[in-house]
C-alpha cells in the first residue's frame, strides 16, 4: 500500500486532540517594557471594563479591576 492510499484508508487513526497546554505555549509573548513604555501603570480595556496593570516596589506586575 502506497502512502496515499493510506492516508485515504478509513480505519487510519486521526492525531489525538492538541494537549491544552501546547495551544497556550504557542500564545504570542509580549516584554512588558513594550507595554509599559517606561510607565509603572497601564490602563487596559477589555470588553467593556478598564484593567490597570501596575509595577510593584518588588518589580512584580499586578492587574487590577
Amino acid at each position: 500500500m502506497t502512502a496515499t492510499e493510506n492516508e485515504r484508508s478509513p480505519d487510519r487513526q486521526q492525531d489525538p486532540a492538541p494537549d491544552r497546554h501546547a495551544v497556550h505555549s504557542a500564545a504570542r509573548q509580549i516584554d512588558s517594557e513594550q507595554l509599559l513604555h517606561g510607565d509603572r501603570e497601564i490602563h487596559i480595556c477589555h470588553e467593556g471594563e478598564v484593567y490597570r496593570l501596575r509595577v510593584t516596589r518588588n518589580g512584580k506586575l499586578i492587574l487590577h479591576k
